[in-house]
């Protein structure tokens, strides 16, 4: 009978062994599992509501002409600022391929738009050159351009983001013969935006130098020969993304 009573304490004892190890083992899944949740919570983007508001005013260059929406500037800019914790929604686009600088102008006065933007980028004028307007007109219609923008900004000259024009001299759009006149003119509409742009202390990122490795490097170009593929869009979406985290941090 004690031999019996001496069993079953042994079987009691090792049954109450086992149930704190696997009350243990359980209790150390149910914490690991916990943090894993909550790291993944702190690292999580912020809800939509909490989202910068980018607005990108252009055209054919800025709406990424033959390359795909998640391969324009605009777009990679922002992907690039959510791996700084910037959250951005997508890019809202005022830019239609052949814009001038009054297209652009009389686009923007169609739309009702929130004058309270993060941030806003402006590349326009290669159509102006395009067509043969004059730099005076430019001028005139960009610097309105430019305050328009800074207004939408929520009147923050510091949110606001102007890209130099493009020089298409250096594809293949563009006769030998001709190259040399179109670059020159290019030249001088960016001398007008740049002057503008500093006079109204918003950020200028000039991309042109990078657009004229184009005559020598065909994987810059979109298939058309004229526009820009997304390599070249994740160049200026890098020097805009770097210009706007400085910006806003």
């Amino acid at each position: 009978m004690i031999f019996v009573c001496s069993d079953m304490k042994r079987i009691l004892i090792l049954i109450s062994s086992n149930v704190l190890i696997f009350s243990l083992l359980y209790l150390c899944a149910c914490t690991k599992k916990s943090s894993n949740y909550t790291g993944m919570t702190e690292t999580a983007p912020h809800d939509s509501s909490a989202k910068k508001k980018y607005l990108a005013l252009g055209d054919s260059y800025t709406i990424g002409q033959n390359v795909e929406a998640n391969e324009r500037f605009p777009f990679l800019t922002v992907a690039l600022l959510q791996q700084h914790q910037l959250f951005f929604s997508d890019p809202q686009y005022i830019a239609t391929t052949g814009w001038t600088t009054i297209n652009l102008q009389n686009a923007i006065k169609a739309q009702a738009l929130n004058p309270q933007y993060d941030v806003v980028s402006l590349l326009i004028g290669v159509n102006d050159q395009y067509q043969g307007l004059d730099t005076a007109g430019y001028r005139l219609h960009f610097t309105q351009l430019l305050t328009k923008s800074i207004s939408l900004a929520g009147n923050r000259a510091g949110r606001v983001f102007v890209l130099s024009i493009p020089d298409y001299s250096a594809t293949p759009f563009v006769p030998a013969p001709e190259k040399a006149r179109v670059s020159r003119e290019i030249d001088g509409f960016n001398a007008i935006n740049k002057e503008i742009s500093l006079q109204y202390n918003v950020t200028y990122i000039d991309i042109t130098p990078s657009t004229r490795l184009a005559y020598n490097d065909a994987t810059l170009l979109a298939s058309d020969g004229l526009h820009y593929s997304a390599k070249e869009h994740q160049k200026w979406a890098e020097l805009l993304a770097a210009a706007i985290e400085k910006a806003l941090k």
